[in-house]
């Protein structure tokens, strides 16, 4: 995360099996974040679409997917404090 004069206020090397963007697919608003993939990464994208009805088939994701969303909350509060 940059700050508005090009600054980096806050950087993190996501892990392998990381999901990313995910506040963003659930709240439907763009991404705060960028990520820069290294050329071994393996990245893969779903849709919006795909995610809810992943989510309609299996309602027992929606606690994993809010305790991911809690650390990903507790990791950037750690950031800036």
């Amino acid at each position: 995360m940059n700050s508005h004069d090009g600054r980096t206020i806050f950087s993190i090397q996501a892990m392998p099996g990381s999901v990313l963007g995910l506040p963003a697919l659930v709240s439907d608003q763009p991404y705060s974040l960028s990520a820069i993939a290294r050329a071994e990464a393996q990245v893969s994208f779903v849709s919006r679409a795909d995610f809810f009805a992943i989510m309609n088939a299996h309602p027992a994701l929606s606690l994993k997917i809010l305790q991911v969303l809690a650390a990903e909350v507790r990791t950037a509060r750690k950031a800036l404090f």
